[in-house]
């Protein structure tokens, strides 16, 4: 007698996830510094920003990266099935080695010094020397005419709002006057995405997402520099370095969340905006939600995925699935779990790309306050906040465009949860009754909006920063308290790579530019390691017989038979 047998229980998968409150960015670009510093401070990075701070309305960085009709980047839906923008194999091949959907160096900026030896090796003179600017690339004089934050503080600027690619959609719904404008401004890194379009654009197999946490990383040993994931990605968030011809990429700062730490951007942000946790999702469910035929059912598909830690059932599947009991107990006091999922005030970036981003933003609401009481009224009274969100000098519209592929509930939503706190802990903080009717106004207990006030105002490091330490997804590598831990090793860490570091840890040299690699040669090939059938052609001059592009002859004659 046959023993019937069950029917395999859902997967569930783990991912690092960050939420960004806007409410609170200064546009102190101190994050983007501390990135700079960390991970692009290299030979063939100059113009590569892991973390940059845009203003908003503006252009963005690269300009206009928005325009996926100019760029393709993402998924498009074609006969109901999700395909990336950059279009199929074939089209992809018959651009590889000519690609116009690519951003050029102009659409980022040319890096550039200045020529600080004039200063200290002019003769004494009448006039005053003066240090030009020099091209970081070719290291020729050149003309300063744009940079990563060209648009910095301008917001709403005439010469700047043609060129978003957001604002062209609504022209006629926003002041164009430049002293009326309303400006925010939007940090951005690598969305980690559930369903990346880089991961599925790249020919040679090189990015890949990590299992154990989501991470979307690049290998540096299987990369061959074809940068169809620089097009593929719609948030622009690879880069080519021309130096090592490699792709690289915002790594969520892995070394750092694999000892259950910040990454370095959150670590050093000054206005404490940023909150790391994990999420809890069904796999499953992924590729369903990112093809919903309704660009605006996108946000509500992806909340789908999400899964509920305190739910016994899902931390039973969950560690059925493998992963650890501490990251379960992580996914409970997940501060990105409260925010995106359980408050619902953070919303998604352009989930109209159908990548399924993991990086989230809390949408701005201070101009509001200064709004109303400016024109007389209490700028506290729930009433007056409700009322004035739907008039919002640079309308709701464009922050759905942003967050919600253009659908203003959720965003009316979110801003609504967030004047209701402020109502609320207004009439606490003046010892007033509390008012429940302002919490259920907006779907909320009082118990709920305060959680949230603390979460948003008040939470300290640890409750900012839930982070579990790392594991590995593969068997048989056990780790401290029963964790698996990974035993290869890294392929960022090399000379020109990312990790610029041979051991692990920062060295006096290890700042250094790195050595010119011989052309026909890879980067871990010129430092000794061999690397059977890898070159980069990228560097090859076009004489000789590259190393390693065919197989070496034999040093003695084959026996005969």
């Amino acid at each position: 007698m046959s023993r019937r047998r069950r029917p395999p229980q859902p997967r569930v998968m783990a991912q690092v996830a960050m939420v960004m409150n806007l409410d609170k960015c200064i546009g102190c670009h101190t994050c983007s510094v501390t990135c700079k510093q960390t991970w692009t401070n290299r030979q063939g990075t100059e113009y590569a920003w892991f973390n940059n701070v845009e203003t908003r309305p503006g252009q963005g960085y690269p300009r206009g990266y928005q325009d996926q009709d100019t760029w393709r980047g993402g998924w498009q839906l074609k006969h109901g099935r999700l395909v990336p923008r950059a279009g199929g194999r074939a089209r992809r091949l018959a651009r590889l080695f000519a690609n116009p959907e690519l951003p050029s160096l102009d659409d980022y900026y040319q890096p550039w010094t200045y020529d600080y030896d004039t200063l200290t090796s002019a003769p004494l003179g009448d006039d005053v020397p003066t240090a030009a600017p020099r091209s970081l690339v070719d290291g020729q004089p050149m003309a300063v005419t744009w940079g990563p934050n060209w648009d910095d503080d301008l917001g709403g600027g005439p010469e700047h709002l043609a060129g978003d690619p957001i604002l062209r959609k609504m022209t006629e719904q926003v002041r164009l006057e430049y002293e009326q404008a309303f400006m925010f401004y939007l940090p951005r890194i690598c969305e980690h995405c559930l369903n990346p379009s880089c991961v599925a654009v790249c020919p040679s197999g090189a990015l890949y997402k990590r299992v154990e946490d989501g991470i979307v990383l690049v290998d540096q040993d299987r990369c061959r520099g074809w940068r169809m994931c620089v097009s593929g990605c719609p948030y622009k968030k690879i880069y080519f370095n021309h130096h090592t011809g490699k792709a690289e990429k915002c790594t969520l700062c892995y070394p750092r969340i694999e000892a259950g730490e910040p990454t370095v951007c959150s670590e050093t942000c000054v206005g404490r905006l940023r909150y790391l946790g994990v999420m809890l999702y069904d796999p499953e469910k992924v590729g369903a939600a990112a093809s919903v035929e309704d660009e605006r059912a996108l946000y509500p598909a992806q909340l789908d995925c999400f899964l509920d830690p305190n739910d016994p059932e899902v931390a039973r599947r969950a560690a059925a699935s493998g992963i650890p009991h501490d990251w379960i107990e992580a996914a409970r006091r997940s501060p990105v779990y409260a925010l995106i999922a359980k408050h619902r005030v953070a919303l998604p970036l352009h989930p109209e790309y159908r990548t399924m981003p993991m990086v989230w933003y809390v949408p701005p609401l201070s101009p509001i306050v200064d709004a109303l009481t400016a024109t007389g009224h209490d700028g506290e009274d729930p009433v007056n906040l409700f009322g004035a969100i739907d008039t919002l000098r640079i309308p709701v519209s464009y922050l759905a465009e942003l967050f919600t592929a253009g659908d203003p509930d959720p965003v009316e939503a979110a801003l609504c949860r967030l004047a209701a706190m402020r109502s609320h802990m207004r009439r606490v903080n003046l010892d007033e009754d509390p008012d429940p009717t302002i919490a259920r106004g907006v779907g909320m207990t009082v118990r709920e909006i305060e959680e949230m006030y603390r979460l948003l105002a008040l939470a300290k490091y640890e409750e900012r920063y839930v982070i579990p330490t790392g594991y590995s997804a593969r068997p048989g590598h056990e780790g401290p308290g029963g964790s698996q831990a990974p035993t290869d090793g890294c392929s960022l860490d090399g000379e020109g790579l990312p990790g610029m570091m041979p051991d692990g840890f920062p060295t006096a040299d290890s700042f250094h530019a790195p050595p010119v690699v011989p052309a026909g040669t890879s980067a871990r090939s010129a430092s000794g390691d061999s690397l059977a059938g890898r070159v980069n052609l990228l560097n090859w001059n076009g004489s000789g017989r590259p190393s390693g592009l065919f197989p070496p002859r034999p040093t003695t004659p084959p026996e005969s038979i």
